[in-house]
Protein backbone atom coordinates (compact mmCIF):
# COMPACT_ATOMS: atom_id res chain seq x y z
CA UNK A 1 0.00 0.00 0.00
CA UNK A 2 2.68 2.76 1.02
CA UNK A 3 4.36 1.75 -2.72
CA UNK A 4 0.63 2.37 -4.56
CA UNK A 5 0.34 5.74 -2.13
CA UNK A 6 3.64 7.48 -2.84
CA UNK A 7 3.32 6.61 -6.83
CA UNK A 8 0.09 7.78 -7.86
CA UNK A 9 -1.03 10.23 -4.54
CA UNK A 10 1.65 11.73 -3.11
CA UNK A 11 2.63 13.76 -6.33
CA UNK A 12 -0.65 14.75 -7.29
CA UNK A 13 -2.82 14.94 -3.89
CA UNK A 14 0.14 15.68 -0.64
CA UNK A 15 2.96 17.13 -2.88
CA UNK A 16 1.16 20.48 -3.35
CA UNK A 17 0.70 21.20 0.19
CA UNK A 18 3.92 19.61 1.59
CA UNK A 19 5.28 22.50 -0.44
CA UNK A 20 3.34 25.26 1.30
CA UNK A 21 3.39 23.60 4.95
CA UNK A 22 7.28 23.23 4.65
CA UNK A 23 7.44 27.12 4.08
CA UNK A 24 5.55 27.71 6.72
CA UNK A 25 7.93 26.02 8.76
CA UNK A 26 10.61 27.57 7.39
CA UNK A 27 9.77 30.77 8.47
CA UNK A 28 9.75 29.93 11.74
CA UNK A 29 13.31 28.68 12.13
CA UNK A 30 13.01 26.18 14.20
CA UNK A 31 16.27 24.04 14.91
CA UNK A 32 14.77 20.83 15.84
CA UNK A 33 11.42 19.41 14.12
CA UNK A 34 9.18 16.67 15.33
CA UNK A 35 6.68 15.74 12.35
CA UNK A 36 3.79 13.02 13.62
CA UNK A 37 2.49 11.20 10.83
CA UNK A 38 4.71 11.64 8.20
CA UNK A 39 3.92 8.47 6.20
CA UNK A 40 5.98 8.09 3.70
CA UNK A 41 7.82 11.33 3.68
CA UNK A 42 6.64 14.15 1.48
CA UNK A 43 7.03 16.28 3.72
CA UNK A 44 9.87 15.25 5.58
CA UNK A 45 11.65 15.52 2.22
CA UNK A 46 10.73 19.42 1.69
CA UNK A 47 11.20 20.14 5.34
CA UNK A 48 14.94 18.92 4.83
CA UNK A 49 15.18 20.96 1.89
CA UNK A 50 13.51 24.14 3.21
CA UNK A 51 15.64 23.81 6.40
CA UNK A 52 18.85 21.82 5.94
CA UNK A 53 20.31 23.05 9.17
CA UNK A 54 17.58 21.38 11.19
CA UNK A 55 17.40 18.40 12.99
CA UNK A 56 14.03 16.58 11.48
CA UNK A 57 13.20 13.79 13.81
CA UNK A 58 9.76 11.90 11.27
CA UNK A 59 7.30 9.71 12.98
CA UNK A 60 4.71 7.39 11.95
CA UNK A 61 2.21 4.85 13.63
CA UNK A 62 2.80 2.53 10.96
CA UNK A 63 6.04 0.42 10.79
CA UNK A 64 5.64 0.07 6.84
CA UNK A 65 5.64 4.15 6.27
CA UNK A 66 8.62 4.74 8.57
CA UNK A 67 10.31 1.59 6.46
CA UNK A 68 9.13 3.09 3.00
CA UNK A 69 9.51 6.78 4.11
CA UNK A 70 13.00 6.71 5.62
CA UNK A 71 14.29 5.12 2.42
CA UNK A 72 12.86 8.54 0.84
CA UNK A 73 13.66 10.98 3.23
CA UNK A 74 17.04 9.09 4.89
CA UNK A 75 18.31 12.82 6.02
CA UNK A 76 15.89 12.70 8.84
CA UNK A 77 15.91 10.18 12.25
CA UNK A 78 12.73 7.96 11.50
CA UNK A 79 10.89 6.55 14.35
CA UNK A 80 7.69 4.20 14.95
CA UNK A 81 5.58 5.99 17.52
CA UNK A 82 2.26 6.80 18.59
CA UNK A 83 0.96 10.60 18.31
CA UNK A 84 -0.75 9.95 22.05
CA UNK A 85 2.09 8.18 23.62
CA UNK A 86 5.33 10.14 22.42
CA UNK A 87 8.25 8.42 23.42
CA UNK A 88 10.21 11.87 23.09
CA UNK A 89 11.67 13.68 26.39
CA UNK A 90 9.56 17.25 27.30
CA UNK A 91 11.03 20.07 25.97
CA UNK A 92 12.75 17.88 23.20
CA UNK A 93 11.36 20.27 20.13
CA UNK A 94 11.05 23.95 18.49
CA UNK A 95 8.07 22.77 16.12
CA UNK A 96 5.78 19.62 15.75
CA UNK A 97 4.18 19.61 12.18
CA UNK A 98 1.80 16.83 11.11
CA UNK A 99 0.63 16.97 7.63
CA UNK A 100 -3.13 15.67 7.13
CA UNK A 101 -2.79 13.52 9.91
CA UNK A 102 -4.39 15.02 13.25
CA UNK A 103 -7.65 13.36 11.63
CA UNK A 104 -6.43 9.53 12.41
CA UNK A 105 -5.83 10.24 15.63
CA UNK A 106 -8.49 8.43 18.23
CA UNK A 107 -8.10 10.72 21.03
CA UNK A 108 -7.03 14.13 19.09
CA UNK A 109 -6.74 15.99 22.63
CA UNK A 110 -4.56 13.42 23.91
CA UNK A 111 -2.67 13.97 20.84
CA UNK A 112 -2.16 17.62 20.91
CA UNK A 113 -1.70 17.48 24.78
CA UNK A 114 1.72 14.87 23.41
CA UNK A 115 2.53 17.97 21.29
CA UNK A 116 2.88 20.73 23.89
CA UNK A 117 4.46 18.77 26.21
CA UNK A 118 7.42 18.08 23.97
CA UNK A 119 7.95 21.18 22.66
CA UNK A 120 10.49 23.78 24.14
CA UNK A 121 9.28 27.28 25.40
CA UNK A 122 7.98 29.36 22.46
CA UNK A 123 7.66 26.62 20.36
CA UNK A 124 4.69 26.07 17.83
CA UNK A 125 2.54 23.31 16.73
CA UNK A 126 1.83 23.45 12.78
CA UNK A 127 -0.51 20.93 10.61
CA UNK A 128 -3.10 20.60 8.29
CA UNK A 129 -6.28 19.50 7.69
CA UNK A 130 -8.58 18.55 4.89
CA UNK A 131 -11.79 20.80 4.32
CA UNK A 132 -14.95 19.15 3.10
CA UNK A 133 -15.25 16.17 1.16
CA UNK A 134 -17.11 18.63 -1.68
CA UNK A 135 -14.25 20.91 -1.72
CA UNK A 136 -11.91 17.86 -2.99
CA UNK A 137 -13.10 17.69 -6.89
CA UNK A 138 -10.75 14.21 -7.01
CA UNK A 139 -12.38 12.80 -3.98
CA UNK A 140 -15.34 14.14 -4.94
CA UNK A 141 -15.35 11.56 -7.95
CA UNK A 142 -14.09 8.83 -6.05
CA UNK A 143 -16.43 8.49 -3.30
CA UNK A 144 -19.12 8.92 -6.73
CA UNK A 145 -17.40 6.01 -7.94
CA UNK A 146 -17.56 3.69 -5.05
CA UNK A 147 -21.27 4.19 -4.11
CA UNK A 148 -22.31 3.40 -7.49
CA UNK A 149 -19.70 0.11 -7.13
CA UNK A 150 -21.14 -0.29 -3.97
CA UNK A 151 -24.99 0.16 -3.97
CA UNK A 152 -25.56 -0.71 -0.70
CA UNK A 153 -23.41 0.64 2.53
CA UNK A 154 -20.39 2.03 0.01
CA UNK A 155 -17.56 2.69 1.84
CA UNK A 156 -17.67 6.18 3.83
CA UNK A 157 -13.53 6.56 4.47
CA UNK A 158 -12.58 9.67 3.08
CA UNK A 159 -15.79 11.38 3.96
CA UNK A 160 -15.63 9.86 8.00
CA UNK A 161 -12.03 10.51 8.52
CA UNK A 162 -9.69 12.09 6.01
CA UNK A 163 -12.97 14.97 5.67
CA UNK A 164 -14.42 14.23 8.51
CA UNK A 165 -12.21 17.07 10.82
CA UNK A 166 -13.15 19.96 8.49
CA UNK A 167 -15.27 21.90 11.09
CA UNK A 168 -12.38 24.78 12.45
CA UNK A 169 -13.99 25.65 15.57
CA UNK A 170 -13.88 22.21 16.24
CA UNK A 171 -10.16 22.07 15.61
CA UNK A 172 -10.09 25.15 17.71
CA UNK A 173 -11.84 23.83 20.62
CA UNK A 174 -9.51 20.67 20.87
CA UNK A 175 -6.65 22.72 20.64
CA UNK A 176 -7.42 25.25 23.47
CA UNK A 177 -8.39 21.81 25.70
CA UNK A 178 -4.99 20.33 25.22
CA UNK A 179 -3.67 23.95 26.20
CA UNK A 180 -2.89 25.64 22.66
CA UNK A 181 -4.19 29.40 21.46
CA UNK A 182 -4.21 29.51 17.42
CA UNK A 183 -1.83 32.07 15.91
CA UNK A 184 -2.79 31.46 12.76
CA UNK A 185 -5.67 29.66 10.90
CA UNK A 186 -5.62 29.86 6.92
CA UNK A 187 -8.28 27.95 4.29
CA UNK A 188 -5.81 26.78 1.48
CA UNK A 189 -7.30 25.84 -2.06
CA UNK A 190 -4.62 24.45 -4.34
CA UNK A 191 -4.85 22.71 -8.15
CA UNK A 192 -3.93 18.94 -8.06
CA UNK A 193 -2.16 17.04 -11.30
CA UNK A 194 -2.62 13.88 -12.32
CA UNK A 195 -1.69 12.21 -15.37
CA UNK A 196 -4.29 10.04 -15.68
CA UNK A 197 -7.35 9.78 -14.01
CA UNK A 198 -7.10 5.62 -14.08
CA UNK A 199 -3.33 6.15 -12.13
CA UNK A 200 -5.47 8.65 -9.66
CA UNK A 201 -8.00 5.72 -9.17
CA UNK A 202 -5.60 3.40 -9.03
CA UNK A 203 -3.28 5.20 -6.00
CA UNK A 204 -6.85 5.23 -4.38
CA UNK A 205 -8.26 1.78 -4.75
CA UNK A 206 -4.14 0.55 -4.02
CA UNK A 207 -3.05 2.90 -1.39
CA UNK A 208 -5.64 3.77 0.74
CA UNK A 209 -7.84 2.34 3.14
CA UNK A 210 -10.74 1.15 1.02
CA UNK A 211 -8.31 -0.91 -0.38
CA UNK A 212 -9.94 -3.65 1.67
CA UNK A 213 -13.16 -2.86 0.81
CA UNK A 214 -12.50 -3.86 -3.15
CA UNK A 215 -10.62 -6.70 -2.41
CA UNK A 216 -12.88 -8.37 -0.68
CA UNK A 217 -15.94 -7.83 -2.62
CA UNK A 218 -16.62 -10.92 -4.42
CA UNK A 219 -15.95 -9.14 -7.58
CA UNK A 220 -13.28 -6.65 -7.06
CA UNK A 221 -12.61 -6.51 -10.98
CA UNK A 222 -16.07 -5.23 -11.63
CA UNK A 223 -15.66 -2.57 -8.53
CA UNK A 224 -12.59 -1.39 -9.78
CA UNK A 225 -14.11 -0.94 -13.50
CA UNK A 226 -16.97 0.82 -12.03
CA UNK A 227 -14.96 3.48 -10.38
CA UNK A 228 -12.83 4.03 -12.87
CA UNK A 229 -15.82 4.47 -15.31
CA UNK A 230 -17.70 6.82 -12.66
CA UNK A 231 -14.18 9.10 -11.99
CA UNK A 232 -13.54 8.85 -15.94
CA UNK A 233 -17.20 10.10 -16.80
CA UNK A 234 -16.26 13.24 -13.76
CA UNK A 235 -12.84 14.28 -14.74
CA UNK A 236 -11.72 13.53 -18.27
CA UNK A 237 -9.70 10.29 -18.92
CA UNK A 238 -6.22 13.06 -18.14
CA UNK A 239 -4.32 14.51 -17.89
CA UNK A 240 -6.70 15.89 -15.23
CA UNK A 241 -6.99 19.33 -12.66
CA UNK A 242 -9.00 19.67 -9.58
CA UNK A 243 -8.99 21.93 -6.66
CA UNK A 244 -8.62 20.77 -3.08
CA UNK A 245 -9.27 22.86 -0.13
CA UNK A 246 -7.57 22.34 3.03
CA UNK A 247 -6.88 24.13 6.27
CA UNK A 248 -3.93 25.23 8.00
CA UNK A 249 -2.98 26.02 11.79
CA UNK A 250 -0.65 27.56 13.70
CA UNK A 251 -0.87 27.02 17.54
CA UNK A 252 1.39 28.01 20.42
CA UNK A 253 1.04 27.48 24.05
CA UNK A 254 -1.59 29.34 25.43
CA UNK A 255 -0.91 32.10 28.03
CA UNK A 256 -3.11 32.50 31.11
CA UNK A 257 -6.35 34.74 31.69
CA UNK A 258 -9.77 35.59 29.81
CA UNK A 259 -7.81 36.90 26.89
CA UNK A 260 -5.94 33.70 25.75
CA UNK A 261 -7.82 31.72 23.44
CA UNK A 262 -6.22 33.23 20.65
CA UNK A 263 -2.71 35.06 20.27
CA UNK A 264 -0.76 36.81 17.48
CA UNK A 265 2.55 35.47 17.05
Amino acid sequence: MPAAYEQYLVPVVFQPFAEDLAARAAALRPRRILELAAGTGVLTSRLLGALPSAEVTATDLNEAMVAFGSTRAPGAVWRQADAERLLFPDDSFDLVVCQFGVMFFPDRVAAFTEAGRVLAAGGRFLFNTWGPLEAHGFEVALQAGLERAFPVDPPEFFRRIPHGYADPAVVGADLAAAGFAVADEHELTLPGRAASTADLATGYLSGTPVRAAVETHRDAPAVRATVFEEMTARLGAGPVTASMTAYVFRAAAATTGPSAMRVDT
